[in-house]
């Protein structure tokens, strides 16, 4: 095989405008031969994929599938939401959700997976050459147990396991399976209602828990309180504040008089034994991703040539 320097990638993502790792591919292929690498970059269909990456696609739809204790969720993205009533990008996002209850939830292992005769990778740039709109596996996360069900849930969903936000729940126990999926999906809504940041107080990340604290300290500081005041005051403080995000602490949006961890106990009886969440996954379309903003009143007029 040649050496491709970096130039040469370079030179054919200028020319392309195909991404690094597809340009060297294509150039391995074509041992160096640029011109070549352009013809096979553009037979797989990537030359005219790559021209549209560089819109934003923030829109698409998020993909949950389920394979008995075992769920994965991912993000597949385009520009526009008209693209997540097209029923061929919607089939391709349950093809990656499927690839990736096998794959695993890493990225690029779910590209490389096959569906059929061709990868995930492959079926993605053909929808972009046929739709024709930039789209892109954005992220994917799994979640299982040893003992139970995993619960999900998707909100504004369009058909069945796709939609615009969606949840996965860890639920442990031995109790019927039946009734924990039942609650599986229940605390799942609950997931993508509140949007917890963690399970409970102990899963937290130290670092926001320390800067939460910070903040409660040096506010009443400024108020001069007394330190041994402070302390109890940050305390009380960090109660509320898990309240407000950890799963277990917040007041369970189908009955808030309770908490989480109330209604877990209380569905134990139903469930016919003792039942722990392990863990949550909550993807929510597009989050993140700086959208570009524009004025629709100045496209329309920009569309019929008035200035």
């Amino acid at each position: 095989m040649a050496n491709i320097s970096a130039q040469t990638v370079k030179e054919l993502r200028d020319k392309t405008g195909a991404g690094m790792m597809d340009c060297k591919a294509a150039l391995g292929e074509t041992n160096g031969d640029l011109e070549a690498a352009v013809d096979w970059l553009r037979k797989k269909g990537l030359a005219k994929a790559a021209k549209k990456a560089g819109r934003v696609a923030a829109e698409g739809l998020i993909g949950i599938a389920i394979s008995g204790s075992k769920g994965v969720v991912v993000e597949v993205n385009a520009e526009t939401d008209f693209v997540a009533r097209n029923e061929q990008f919607q089939g391709l996002v349950k093809m990656i959700a499927g690839a990736a209850l096998t794959s695993g939830a890493d990225v690029e292992k779910i590209k490389s997976a096959k569906a059929g005769s061709v990868t995930i990778a492959d079926a993605i740039a053909s929808a972009i050459a046929t739709i024709g709109e930039n789209m892109s596996l954005r992220r994917a996360a799994g979640l299982s147990v040893g003992k139970g069900v995993v619960g999900s849930y998707v909100h504004n969903s369009v058909t069945d396991g796709l939609g615009k936000i969606g949840v996965l729940v860890g639920v442990e126990s031995n109790g019927q399976a039946g009734e924990l999926t039942t609650l599986g999906r229940m605390i799942s809504m609950h997931v993508a209602a509140a949007n917890p940041q963690a399970v409970d107080a102990a899963s937290l990340d130290p670092a926001i828990v320390a800067r939460e604290k910070n903040v409660l300290a040096d506010k009443f500081q400024a108020q001069g309180k007394p330190a041994n005041v402070i302390d109890k005051i940050v305390e009380s403080g960090l109660k509320t504040f898990y309240k407000e995000v950890c799963l277990l602490d917040q007041p369970y949006i189908h009955d808030p008089d309770k908490n989480v961890a109330q209604a877990l106990k209380e569905a134990e009886g139903k469930v016919g034994g003792v039942v722990k969440i392990t863990g949550f996954v909550r993807y929510a379309l597009g989050e993140g991703i700086e959208k570009q903003e524009s004025d629709f009143a100045a496209d329309v007029a920009a569309a019929a040539g008035q200035s």
